[in-house]
């Protein structure tokens, strides 16, 4: 039996991220960005911008109904061929569809998609305050390796020019 989250996220589409999802894929990067607890980013970058820091094989949306619900992208943390496994990801869902299973989702697809092509971890660091997507994250197989103090500082918004803790998650591939 579903509850009533997990019946809505079966409805939810994950497909490859398109040149045309970049309005809706920006303006919830852009709320992710408000919250002061998602990122260091203080603005959203252009698309070219996007596009190129990110690897494309691994970019997903979560669609219901034609609308963008959430997104997920990795990034590789060194051109080193010895870190060619590993990436960095983001992923934001848009705060009317947070609770929904759609951050679930996105993660699954993202784990399937580099286990495909040979990522064997993937890592993303996040605020300790941001309690979600820790919780989102440890759901999904992600565990905390460590916690870096200090490690940046806010450089936008309420919080600018804190300096911020973060928590280093990875998700270690099932294939090792």
């Amino acid at each position: 039996m579903f509850t009533e989250a997990e019946a809505e996220a079966e409805a939810v589409l994950i497909r490859p991220m398109k040149l045309d999802d970049w309005p809706e894929v920006s303006a919830i990067f852009m709320e992710g960005i408000e919250t002061g607890q998602a990122t260091f980013e203080a603005a959203v970058p252009e698309w070219e911008q996007f596009n190129t820091g990110r690897l494309p094989d691994h970019r997903f949306v979560a669609e219901l109904a034609g609308q963008v619900l959430g997104w997920t992208a990795v990034s590789a943390i060194s051109a080193r061929p010895a870190y060619a496994g590993v990436v960095e990801h983001s992923v934001y869902v848009a705060g009317s569809a947070r609770g929904q299973g759609v951050g679930s989702l996105l993660l699954k697809a993202l784990a399937a998609s580099t286990e495909r092509h040979g990522i064997w971890t993937i890592q993303s660091s996040i605020f300790p305050e941001n309690q979600a997507s820790i919780r989102l994250h440890l759901a999904q197989g992600f565990k905390i390796v460590g916690r870096r103090e200090r490690i940046a500082r806010m450089s936008a918004g309420p919080l600018a020019g804190q300096w911020r803790d973060t928590f280093l998650l990875e998700r270690r591939s099932s294939l090792l």
